[in-house]
């Protein structure tokens, strides 16, 4: 039973028992039979609005999902990447542009001395060869180097 029902209830009982209009008892009664009839009628608007404000906060959310599976491109098996776990503070990082699937890799030097790594995304194995290197970023390392 709803509220307004109960209420339509009590009034109906209050009715079937004949209550004289000109006692101040019957007034009070009635009127707060009125309230009541406000308030439950005020409570169900209420009810009405959140289920409808629910539906459309799961369909957002719903989209807001499919939303970022598609910017994110995300499998369920796929797990969230900390850099800090990986990478101290004090480490330089450099960016690597994968050739095959042109995601950017992020590489320390340790990574970068190993000389090969393979791409987090597609799996193509990036070479690094500094033997070639003519430039001043190899602190002297460089066998081309005069």
């Amino acid at each position: 039973m709803t509220i307004s029902e109960k209420v339509a209830y009590i009034k109906g009982l209050a009715e079937g028992l004949g209550l004289d209009s000109e006692d101040k008892n019957s007034k009070v009664l009635k009127a707060i039979i009125d309230l009541l009839e406000d308030v439950a009628l005020t409570v169900e608007d209420l009810e009405d609005g959140c289920a409808e404000l629910c539906e459309q906060i799961d369909a957002v959310d719903e989209d807001l999902s499919n939303l970022e599976d598609f910017i994110y491109e995300e499998d369920e098996d796929d797990e969230y990447f900390d850099e800090d776990e990986f990478f101290d503070d004090d480490d330089e990082l450099y960016e690597v542009e994968c050739p095959a699937c042109h995601d950017i890799v992020y590489l320390d030097e340790g990574m970068l001395e190993e000389g090969e790594i393979a791409c987090p995304n597609c799996g193509t194995n990036l070479e690094f060869d500094f033997d070639e290197c003519d430039c001043d970023c190899c602190d002297g390392e460089c066998e081309d180097k005069e």
